[in-house]
């Protein structure tokens, strides 16, 4: 039977496309075989966003968390992981059904003045999570090279320069180049917790849920903000549009299935490498005593000693730089995102990403000047801690208007675009 085609499942057509210069660059309609290789050509956006879930902010969170309280706050983290993925995979939906982004969708479906609101907490999220992401790879050349941190930061500008070019070469390229660095992470942490031997009698009983005191809720909070983070929700709704699908019901449910296979393993590795961090600090901070590690620096400077190696302190930098890499690429990207979708605004790409880096660098060059390296960690934990702060300012749109797609998903396909363009009435 031949399917149907929807020509615009939209209610309103957007003025532009997200990610203008990669949208549809993928097709995944022509010269694709069936099985493996199909699932092949939609996986990619959630790597790009699984890196948001594994960026220096879930390092001093995790690393904390560990380090005070052992194994306990696992759970918190598969708590997280679960959220994220129920998420993400409503983002991925709106952005299939309804080709729009998150931020092109609350601004076709809501006033002006409450737009006007969810932007500017937009970009006080991204804000944060930019921070977190430049100090932490500043940080980690710093652990690495000697290199002041402020140089460091600075350095974290040609990140910008760095996503244009990869952007050039193609959608593709770009996302080759995230999962190798996502991999270098993971390689080297593995190591790391291989050396530290803990104990899995007691990893397994930090998944058994427990009551918080005070200390402990701090932590946990922060460990929710820095997995679940609002600028991952509009950057997976614009990164799916990248891939170019047949807009029939039954193409429209196999990109649907095929995203969720992309969330799915793509975030379980994300908690794999954030189990790995508080694991680590766990077993060889907890156990021995030293639950005073409160920074980035402490945790790089005491494994050498407590694990008698020279290697890990040394993969630990490398991760923590492969993180921050990463990280503040996809945090330029959702930066875009937001500019575009809120405001509608047509800047030249290099200029736009340019003014999303310089959000992100004067704050941290301002901090470091007026307070200095000292209380670089304690920011990087309230950073997340702001960062849970702002998620219902992106969940509660997201869920009003999954909830709109997921009615579309129900209909019958004469009915579809009826209903998101407001009709009622089938034909």
């Amino acid at each position: 039977m031949k399917h149907r085609v929807i020509q615009n499942t939209s209610p309103v057509k957007p003025s532009h496309k997200s990610l203008s210069d990669v949208h549809q660059s993928i097709d995944t309609t022509r010269g694709r075989s069936r099985g493996f290789k199909k699932i092949l050509a939609f996986l990619g956006p959630a790597y790009l966003v699984s890196v948001g879930y594994m960026d220096p902010g879930n390092w001093a969170t995790d690393l904390q968390g560990g380090a005070q309280f052992g194994y306990k706050l696992i759970w918190i983290l598969l708590l997280s992981n679960l959220i994220a993925l129920l998420l993400q995979n409503m983002c991925a939906r709106l952005g299939v059904v309804r080709q729009q982004d998150l931020a092109q969708a609350n601004r076709e479906t809501y006033p002006k003045a409450v737009n006007f609101c969810l932007y500017i907490l937009a970009e006080l999220a991204i804000a944060a999570c930019d921070l977190a992401e430049v100090l932490g790879m500043a940080i980690g050349i710093n652990l690495l090279t000697g290199l002041p941190i402020l140089w460091g930061v600075l350095i974290t500008v040609m990140d910008t320069f760095l996503l244009f070019y990869l952007q050039r070469l193609g959608m593709r390229r770009m996302e080759q180049f995230i999962i190798g660095l996502i991999a270098i992470t993971g390689f080297s942490f593995l190591a790391v917790l291989l050396m530290a031997k803990p104990d899995m009698s007691d990893v397994v009983t930090g998944f058994i849920p427990t009551s918080l005191n005070q200390a402990e809720l701090y932590i946990a909070i922060g460990i929710i903000g820095a997995t679940v983070m609002p600028h991952n929700l509009y950057l997976h709704s614009a990164l799916v549009q990248t891939r170019k699908i047949k807009r029939t019901e039954k193409g429209i449910k196999q990109a649907l299935k095929f995203n969720a296979m992309d969330s799915t393993i793509a975030l379980n590795l994300a908690f794999l490498v954030n189990a790995a961090i508080l694991i680590m600090a766990a077993s060889v901070f907890f156990t021995t005593g030293n639950t005073t590690v409160a920074n980035l620096e402490d945790a790089h400077r005491m494994l050498e000693p407590l694990l008698g190696s020279k290697l890990a302190p040394t993969l630990f930098a490398i991760a923590l730089i492969a993180a921050g890499q990463s990280s503040t690429i996809t945090g330029t990207l959702a930066g875009q995102i937001v500019m575009e979708g809120y405001l509608n605004l047509h800047l030249n790409p290099l200029l736009r990403r340019l003014i999303t880096r310089l959000i992100a660098i004067i704050p941290a060059v301002s901090v470091i000047l007026i307070y200095g390296d000292a209380e670089l960690d304690k920011l990087l934990i309230f950073s997340q801690v702001i960062l849970s702060l702002q998620l219902a300012f992106a969940i509660i749109p997201l869920i009003h208007l999954s909830v709109t797609v997921t009615r579309w998903a129900n209909l019958p396909l004469n009915c579809a675009h009826r209903f998101l363009a407001g009709s009622s009435h089938c034909y």
